[in-house]
Parts: C-alpha cells; structure tokens; sequence
C-alpha cells in the first residue's frame, strides 16, 4: 500500500494513521492526567502518605521503562502497531482496576500495570508518529504532542468537575477509563502495521543506533521529564497541602500546565521553522525555569497555578522535538533509536517524581520543586544537542 509519493503527496491512508496515532496519544494523556489527580483523593481513601505515593511513583516509573523496552522487542517482531496495542488496552484495564481497588494490594497491582502499559504506550505512539512525520515530509510530530496535552487538560477538568459534582473517585476513574476505550478503538483503525511504516532501504549501516547522540538527545529527554513529572505528580498535593487549596482546585495546577503546554506544542513546528531547533528549546528552558521560580515562592495557590502554567509554556515543546531529532539518526532502526530515548523518559520521571516526593517528605514540597527548577537549567546547554534538519530551512 502506498503511504506518499516521491513528491510528498499525503494518501488518505496516511491521513487514517494521523488520526488513530492522535487518539492513541490522546488516550495516553486523558488516563494520566485523571490518575495523577486523583492522587489527593488516593490518599484519603487508602489512608496513605506521601511517602507511599512517592514508592507508587517511583514503581510506575520503573515499570514503565520496561514497558518501553518490551515495545521495542514486540516492534521488531510483529510491529508498533502491535506494541501500541497492547499498551493501549492495558492501561485502559489497569484504570478500572483502581478504580475498584479495594485494598492497597490491588491498587498496586494496578498501578504496576498502569507503568508497564504506559511505557509500550509512550514507544508505539511515538514510533508510528515519527513514521506518518516521515510520510508527511513536513514536521508534524509536535501536533501529536499537542493532542496529548489537550487531553490532559480535559482529563484534570473532569476530575475537577466530579469533586464538584460529588461523584466518587471510582465512577470518574471508570468513566474515564471507558472513554479512553473509545479512543484506543479509533487507534487500532486508524495506526499503520509494521510493514507499510515509510523506512529508509536495506543499508545495515543505516540500521545502526549511533548510542553518542542518543545519549545527548536522552539527557534532554530525561531534564524535561524531571520538571514534568515534578509538576504532574505533585502540584495537585503541592496546592492542597501547602497551600491550601481544595481537592478540585488542585486539580488545576496541572490542568494551567497542560492549557499552556498545549498553546507551546500547538505553535513548536512554526516557531522550529522560524528560529531552529536549538533557539527553541533554549528559549523554552529560560521560560521554564522563570515558572519554576514563581511556583517556588508563591505565597498562594493563584500564583503558583500561574507558575505552572509558565512552566508549561516553556519546556513541553522539549519532548517531540527530541523524538523528531531521534528519528532523523538512524532512519532504518528508527523503532529501536525511539525507544531507546524514550526510555531517559522514565529516568527523568524517576527523578522529578521520587526525588521531589522525596524531599517534599523530608522538608516540604516547595523546596521539593526546586529540583526541576535546577535540572532545568542543564536543558539551556543541552540544547546544542538539537542540531536543525535539513526540512527546518524551509
């Protein structure tokens, strides 16, 4: 089947696949944004503390590294497609599984089953975006991203709206998890199978992973993913705990996070072509770190909210600028190159998610965030690491 001519004529096929892998990142961002910020009320329910939190994070991540690596092997065999697949139904069925947890044993189960799902999520969708990017010609995979960020908004909505409501943390949970259902049907219909994914020819030398790069795109990768983290997994408990705000108002620190961050996504492929790759994410860095600090000493939730958002506004376009990057490395392994960055995915979620926990358990959360606010100033180095390509000229 014919995914694009030689002159970058976008089949109808193609056009299919651009809309199963947004519905695919947006499953992925709806489900996680209404677990994250159910956090407070996982707490109350299971009477726990934020150092268990902290423990369910920090396993969520790990697993989800596996899940990564697992994509990659399941992509070599039978295809993303399958990858994806798979990801998609298991945290779609690990979200119904705490939301009916009724003991810690099987909250844990399904968390643990949430980071394995979630990691072959994050590699398959990323693995079929940079192959309909390919097929398109033209940078598109920010606009995934985007997608991704908009259902998080709605996802951090809707558990606003149910604390209004009064509904229970399982009903919103299943309801969400039914819709994130919904979604991984419009993917399966839509994403390419293996073996019509637009790959460079046979020359083994392009096969090879060139690890120098990787690591310098991995190590930017990971700096983004400790201030996202940080801010998805805490600000909700930031808010509430410190600064006082209720349950439902919590929720909208991540949700001004992801408002801005899909403003950011929407707008990185006009503002790469205009200024560069480079200039981009360094201009993201320094905005970013300014959110940090207004979050940081924010006497009030209002203000802290602003942070967050100014957070978002900055350093999100980092992300799939890196798994654009990636996949110009090695267009004939470029299943193994993204899954391999996408794992510094995990690392940075490792460090933002324990590390801030972990500080915020031993002093308090504000001094917690200041680990994002420093490990985002290294992405201001990093960024030379984002050489332009060639299609940014245009």
């Amino acid at each position: 089947m014919t995914l694009v001519t030689g002159s970058g004529i976008v089949t109808s096929r193609l056009r299919r696949a651009r809309l199963g892998v947004a519905a695919a990142f947006a499953a992925q961002g709806f489900l996680f944004a209404v677990l994250l910020t159910h956090l407070p009320q996982f707490e109350e329910r299971h009477h726990i503390d934020d150092a268990t939190v902290t423990l369910v994070v920090l396993g969520v991540s790990l697993l989800a590294g596996v899940g990564s690596v697992v994509a990659e092997a399941v992509a070599r065999r039978h295809g993303s497609a399958v990858a994806l697949t798979v990801g998609l139904v298991t945290i779609v069925g690990a979200t119904a599984a705490v939301a009916l947890a009724p003991d810690l044993a099987v909250l844990f189960a399904g968390f643990g089953c949430y980071g394995l799902g979630v990691g072959a999520v994050d590699a398959g969708s990323n693995m079929q975006a940079v192959a309909v990017q390919r097929g398109y010609g033209r940078s598109i995979l920010t606009s995934f991203h985007a997608v991704w960020s908009g259902a998080g908004i709605l996802g951090a909505l809707w558990v606003a709206l149910g604390e209004r409501l009064g509904m229970s943390p399982a009903a919103g949970l299943l309801i969400a998890a039914a819709a994130a259902a919904v979604l991984a049907v419009v993917a399966r219909h839509g994403i390419l199978p293996g073996r019509e994914l637009p790959v460079a020819g046979p020359d083994p030398a392009a096969a090879a992973v060139p690890w120098r790069p990787v690591l310098l795109l991995g190590s930017a990768m990971a700096c983004f993913y400790v201030a996202d983290a940080g801010v998805s997994n805490w600000s909700a408990l930031y808010l509430h705990d410190l600064l006082g705000a209720a349950a439902g108002t919590a929720a909208l620190g991540f949700a001004a996070y992801q408002g801005a961050a899909l403003a950011s996504r929407a707008a990185g492929d006009h503002l790469v072509r205009r200024i560069g790759a480079v200039a981009t994410v360094r201009l993201g860095a320094f905005v970013g770190i300014g959110g940090f600090l207004l979050a940081v000493l924010a006497p009030n939730a209002g203000l802290a909210i602003a942070g967050f958002a100014l957070v978002g506004l900055g350093l999100p376009v980092v992300a799939p600028l890196c798994f654009s990057a990636a996949g110009a490395l090695a267009p004939g392994a470029t299943d193994a190159v993204v899954a391999r960055v996408n794992v510094f995915n995990y690392l940075g979620a490792v460090i933002g998610g324990v590390a801030v926990g972990a500080v915020g358990t031993i002093v308090d959360l504000r001094v917690g965030f200041v680990v994002p606010l420093v490990l985002a100033v290294a992405l201001v180095v990093l960024a030379r690491g984002f050489v332009p390509a060639p299609k940014e000229a245009r």
